[in-house]
């Protein structure tokens, strides 16, 4: 397909861009690598009337530690250079790891970690030529009532694929969204919907322009499954961090992606390792739990059964991983 005409800016400074977006009221796009919006823009999934380029606003593109060590990094920052960055490789590696892991370089070279977190959620029906969309009625998610998945959903169930969102989760990182006149803080964990239309908090004239990242200290790992790991999105992906001492499991987190529509914090799950530790049958017990505590599992391409094994497969890696196995 081809783009409908739209119009292009590029505003100088973020206070521009930010009054141009709330000018536009609803009718702009946010343009910073464009390997997303721009791939979906192709496929008349949306039709904006104006782009805004953000991405070469120094303010958006720095990386930054605080005298407290936490990391601030700019939404505009390009993967592969987060990728390269020392503080990054030096005190992060398995935010490392991850960004290393998101598609293949040609998309890192482009791709911004704030596109990344702000990934459109994906769908077997929606994510298809126009042409063949027109072949059926409209779901949620193209301006109908329906969804093609779940016909008795009423609500979009479009999966959140983003893997870096998993990791940052775990390392409780929290992100800023700018608008005119004001800014405010978002811990990631609460960023997203559990929606598959309008998945975040992010309100038409807000952007994202920073990353926030405490310093961390826990274990950490991220694992994803993919047919073609560095090429498709995956069908399942988990991350999560282990404070332990000695023999004792003082705090817990996971957080599997690509399942459902928001990345899923396995609270209950985790509750199961801290108060039985990392044995091998709290492992398994764990990992039976989590396949209830994820829910609903209906979407992209592979089977329920297929899923279910895959999130039990996902949390005993993960832990096992973390035990130091």
């Amino acid at each position: 397909m081809q783009f409908s005409d739209f119009a292009y800016v590029k505003p100088a400074t973020l206070e521009e861009g930010l009054k141009l977006l709330q000018k536009s009221k609803g009718t702009a796009q946010i343009l910073a690598g464009g390997t997303d919006v721009l791939f979906n823009m192709k496929m008349g999934l949306f039709q904006p009337e104006t782009l805004i380029n953000i991405k070469s606003l120094p303010e958006l593109t720095n990386v930054e530690e605080q005298p407290d060590g936490t990391l601030r990094i700019g939404a505009c920052c390009r993967l592969t250079d987060l990728i390269g960055h020392p503080l990054i490789a030096e005190r992060y590696p398995a935010l490392n790891k991850t960004i290393r892991g998101v598609a293949s370089w040609h998309v890192r070279n482009m791709a911004t970690i704030g596109g990344s977190l702000c990934l459109d959620t994906r769908c077997w029906y929606t994510n298809q030529s126009k042409e063949w969309r027109d072949a059926r009625e409209p779901c949620f998610k193209t301006d109908g009532d329906i969804c093609h998945v779940i016909k008795s959903s009423p609500d979009c169930v479009a999966i959140n694929s983003s893997d870096s969102a998993l990791i940052l989760m775990v390392m409780d990182a929290h992100v800023t969204a700018a608008k005119v006149g004001t800014t405010r803080d978002i811990p990631l964990v609460d960023f997203y919907r559990d929606d598959g239309m309008d998945h975040t908090v992010l309100a038409p004239d807000e952007i994202l322009t920073m990353i926030t990242v405490p310093p961390c200290s826990d274990r950490l790992m991220f694992s994803k499954i993919a047919p073609r790991e560095g090429l498709d999105f995956s069908l399942g992906a988990i991350a999560a961090g282990v404070t332990q001492s000695g023999d004792k499991v003082s705090a817990v987190k996971l957080v599997i992606g690509s399942l459902i529509t928001q990345p899923l914090m396995l609270k209950n799950t985790a509750k199961i390792i801290l108060d039985g530790g990392l044995g091998d049958d709290v492992i398994k017990s764990a990992a039976e739990h989590a396949v209830e505590e994820a829910g609903l599992l209906t979407n992209l391409y592979s089977l329920v059964a297929y899923k279910r094994e895959l999130i039990k497969a996902l949390v005993k890696r993960a832990l096992t991983e973390l035990r130091g196995d």
